[in-house]
């Protein structure tokens, strides 16, 4: 069992190099239903122990909720974290296109609530130093968005080494470059309308005040951490 917490494009890379599969192919299918979400309703706990072995699953979930097999190592887990400020921004914008939420507040009110631990799935200050706790266990893979976009030629080896799947060099290359077609049709304008895969999306919209009170709560909430983030990449 594979489960990873972080972007719907991990997913699809995940997919891809695990699967060997084509993008134009990945862009025909619902993902979804190739990697389901653990906590959703739909398709529910019962058709998710249905899939066969190796199972690709998604989940949110902070680790101290996530089954005991991933705790006890007997299963992988993949996990990407975002820096915030783009996370936040990027998190607004879908709280705003989904009618099920509907969110018409400003982002000045979304982000104070999500600085101040408001938001659904808890705190991600807690949430993403949960799992960077673990980030040196054999069954945890922790990724950076950022390096997706700053180096993905090593983020697919890690993916390739750590999901045990075999590729020689020309197969290794042609599969970055299908992981490069991947992240570029899913951040380019015509395909994302607002932007929300965009590294430094945050300086668009953070005013001087926010961002100082913002790094003042990071610096407050995260200071003990040795985790780091490229927020100017």
């Amino acid at each position: 069992c594979l489960i990873y917490a972080g972007t719907g494009l991990l997913q699809e890379v995940v997919y891809l190099v695990s699967q060997g599969a084509d993008p134009d192919e990945i862009g025909l299918m619902n993902i979804d239903e190739q990697l389901p979400v653990l906590e959703y309703p739909q398709p529910g706990l019962d058709i998710i122990k249905e899939l066969t072995s190796p199972r690709l699953i998604k989940s949110h979930l902070p680790y101290r909720f996530l089954p005991s097999d991933l705790h006890n190592g007997n299963s992988k887990v993949i996990y990407m974290a975002r820096n915030p400020k783009d996370l936040v921004v990027s998190y607004y914008q879908f709280h705003r296109s989904l009618r099920t939420m509907s969110y018409r507040g400003t982002f000045q009110e979304f982000c104070r609530r999500f600085m101040n631990d408001k938001l659904g799935y808890g705190s991600w200050f807690e949430h993403v130093q949960e799992f960077w706790e673990h980030h040196m266990d054999a069954n945890v893979l922790f990724l950076k968005y950022e390096d997706m976009h700053k180096d993905l030629a090593t983020m697919v080896e890690q993916l390739v080494r750590f999901l045990g799947v075999s590729y020689d060099k020309a197969q290794l290359e042609s599969m970055v470059e299908h992981c490069h077609q991947l992240i570029d049709q899913c951040c380019n304008a015509e395909a994302l309308p607002v932007g929300r895969g965009r590294v430094g999306l945050w300086k668009d919209i953070f005013t001087v005040s926010m961002n100082e009170k913002f790094d003042l709560v990071y610096k407050q909430k995260m200071g003990k951490c040795d985790l780091t983030f490229d927020f100017y990449l």
